[in-house]
């Protein structure tokens, strides 16, 4: 069941805590894919507080919100480049995304196998998809005072298998989000201190799970020109020898 757009919206920019859990992560995403010109970014749910760093810089940037959970407009005071969408029918052209980032669209939608179905027709080859989901393993998951306390949290396995089900290879995955979901002083004043205390502490659960996946790409077997010539002409193969010219007679 995804969650109300507003109710989104008012935690990600206008609650401390939902402040510092969008910088935490977005961080760590732009971190794996540095901004570039040229670029078609999209995000699917709501993925819009990660992709402001690519507004400046990208060839387009799409921030596709699914209808059960509504649209807004976005980014505030700028052209708008949110859309309304159906969860399992995506308003893209096959092939047209460099990079796909699903946060808060997966582990609510009704029907995850359709989702990631459209994720790999827009994705282009060579392309990238991050998936931002609740851990199973992490507090985040376990209260419902953030929107990570909803819908279906994953384990690494259970979701790089889901991917490979759907076309994708898992190249990478890392945790975020390693203090507690509260909103006491405390620990949102040295939130950043967990969060790089967390990423050199494999072993500690963060509260959302980054998995990044690259889409599959198979060669044709068949079509085109054969690569195998069986009996390759050598040059001049098929030509006749030339024909002496018979000697004149003299008298």
């Amino acid at each position: 069941m995804h969650l109300d757009v507003l109710d989104l919206r008012n935690f990600y920019y206008r609650t401390q805590l939902g402040r510092v859990a969008q910088r935490a992560i977005r961080d760590q995403v732009v971190k794996h894919w540095p901004p570039a010109a040229g670029q078609t970014v999209a995000g699917f749910g709501f993925a819009v507080p990660l992709l402001r760093p690519y507004l400046q810089p990208s060839r387009r940037v799409i921030g596709l919100m699914p209808g059960p959970q509504g649209v807004m407009p976005w980014p505030a005071g700028m052209e708008n480049v949110s859309a309304l969408c159906e969860e399992t029918a995506w308003p893209l052209p096959t092939g047209l995304v460099d990079r796909l980032v699903l946060m808060h669209g997966l582990e609510t939608s009704e029907n995850p196998s359709a989702v990631l179905e459209e994720a790999g027709r827009v994705l282009a080859p060579g392309g990238r998809a991050l998936f931002v989901v609740p851990n199973r393993t992490g507090l985040w998951a376990r209260r419902d005072v953030t929107p990570f306390g909803f819908g279906r949290p994953y384990s690494v396995a259970q979701l790089e298998a889901q991917l490979r089900r759907h076309g994708f290879t898992p190249e990478r995955s890392q945790s975020v989000l390693f203090a507690p979901p509260t909103a006491t002083r405390f620990w949102l004043r040295t939130a950043n201190f967990w969060e790089a205390f967390g990423r050199r502490m494999p072993w500690l659960a963060g509260g959302v799970l980054m998995v990044e996946a690259s889409k599959q790409v198979y060669a044709p077997t068949r079509g085109g020109l054969r690569a195998v010539v069986k009996r390759p002409l050598k040059a001049l193969q098929g030509v006749a020898a030339p024909v002496p010219k018979p000697a004149m007679n003299r008298e």
